[in-house]
């Protein structure tokens, strides 16, 4: 296998792929949709059987292909955080350094988390979305009660690793390859041989995350072009302006407060993380599932952003469960946007209750199933407005959904890159290298050979 493309192969990098790719998604998709609209769907008989064209393209390949793309990512979701973690952890010599590295994270995850709700609901009563709206306000929405915060904690113990593996808590298995780590680095010369073990297994699933990493383009194809197929832009165009409210917190806050933060915090460069963020964010973006990405989001953090493994193996994973700032932002903007709709006034207390429980719900409910919707419910409750109102919103909460999760693997990485650089898990250098990650790639790409 030869380690260098030639010249022609090399003309496209794999963002430029994955856009071009997800470009192409949405344009095929939306011609579909538009098609199908006009013309409606076309059948045809293949022995004998009527084939729909539609259900052939849309609800067949671009389904099957798009199923088995994001099954492919979550393959890779476990064994990556019990494997990377555990060595991670057993690599720590000071055993306090991990409460430090505990105690920062949340702490800063909590805190981006506040400010993301203060600017949505900021920018909501700025912008009013839902003043002078006549829309029905008798659609249902059954919302799903949500644990305590400490029936949270309690659930974090794991009574059975191996059942948490299967059904992918990851709070259980964060905490499961957590102890193992400290055992691990404990068991003197049995658990060297562990750890030697552990590290050729991160590099193989490494290496198997870069493999699924070329297959990335046609994946983000398909799954664009279903989402546009099946999504119309009048869906949009009723909540226009709750729609681009949203999308626009959601820039702010990717490009103005994360850039700040990480700059006031560590003094790196904050365009460099945004330009090595493009793979993970057009990933996020496609599956709208941090725990989907999560592969691509800790090959990020590691080899293109410089953050040691022991730091990144503990932060990216709980931030893909804990982290929720688009949420929160698409909460901020909804609550207003429902008492609005509502006509109710919300006092200046009111608000301030919002931002406090859609901060705490964001760990509350780590880990929950829907959790979007379900911390939305939890603050319309609080502050006395109809949870049957998030019925109104869910007909674009779908594209809204994807650029939020983009929003908070880019908090991961930032998270990570803070945390390493304050512990001394950094390497400045690769952060710089805006070619850093980029070999790994190439070698392992399926052109390569």
């Amino acid at each position: 296998m030869s380690q260098s493309l030639p010249p022609n192969r090399q003309k496209f990098s794999l963002t430029a792929r994955i856009f071009f790719g997800m470009l192409a998604g949405i344009v095929i998709g939306s011609l579909l949709q538009q098609l199908f609209d006009d013309s409606g769907d076309f059948s045809f008989s293949v022995f004998g059987l009527e084939v729909s064209t539609y259900g052939l393209l849309v609800d067949g390949i671009f389904n099957v292909v798009g199923q088995i793309f994001i099954a492919s990512l979550k393959m890779l979701v476990v064994p990556l955080v019990f494997v990377s973690l555990v060595c991670g952890t057993a690599s720590l010599s000071d055993p306090s350094k991990l409460g430090r590295l505990g105690g920062k994270s949340i702490l800063l995850y909590i805190g981006t988390t506040a400010i993301a709700i203060s600017l949505a609901v900021s920018f909501a009563l700025l912008v009013s979305p839902g003043e002078s709206i006549s829309m029905t306000t008798d659609a249902a929405y059954q919302a799903k009660e949500a644990p305590s915060l400490g029936q949270v904690i309690i659930n974090m113990m794991p009574s059975n690793p191996v059942n948490a593996m299967a059904q992918g808590n990851m709070l259980q298995i964060i905490v499961f390859s957590v102890l193992f780590g400290v055992a691990m680095s404990m068991a003197g010369d049995a658990g060297k041989r562990l750890t030697s073990m552990f590290e050729d297994l991160s590099e193989v699933v490494m290496k198997l995350v870069t493999i699924l990493m070329n297959l990335a383009p046609y994946g983000v194809f398909v799954l664009m072009a279903k989402l546009f197929a099946t999504i119309g832009f009048d869906t949009i165009a009723g909540l226009l302006k709750y729609f681009l409210l949203v999308m626009f917190v959601l820039m702010v806050h990717a490009f103005v407060s994360y850039p700040i933060i990480l700059k006031l915090l560590s003094g790196l460069n904050p365009v460099i993380l945004l330009k090595k963020m493009r793979d993970a964010a057009i990933f996020a973006f496609s599956t709208s599932s941090s725990g989907a990405t999560l592969p691509v989001t800790l090959e990020t953090a590691t080899n293109k952003l410089g953050v040691k493994s022991s730091v990144a193996s503990f932060t990216v994973p709980l931030g893909a469960t804990i982290n929720m700032d688009g949420t929160a932002i698409m909460q901020g903007v909804a609550t207003v946007f429902i008492a609005q709709v509502y006509g109710i006034d919300l006092s200046l207390g009111d608000y301030m209750m919002v931002i406090v429980t859609a901060t705490l719900a964001s760990v509350g409910t780590a880990g929950v199933p829907g959790v979007g919707l379900i911390m939305l419910a939890m603050v319309l409750q609080q502050v006395n407005l109809p949870v049957e109102g998030i019925a109104l919103i869910i007909g674009v909460d779908r594209l809204l959904d994807m650029t939020r999760t983009s929003v908070n693997v880019t908090g991961d990485c930032m998270v990570a890159c803070i945390v390493g650089k304050s512990e001394g898990e950094f390497d400045i250098d690769r952060y710089n290298d805006p070619d850093a990650g980029k070999k790994e790639e190439t070698l392992h790409s399926p052109k390569a050979s």
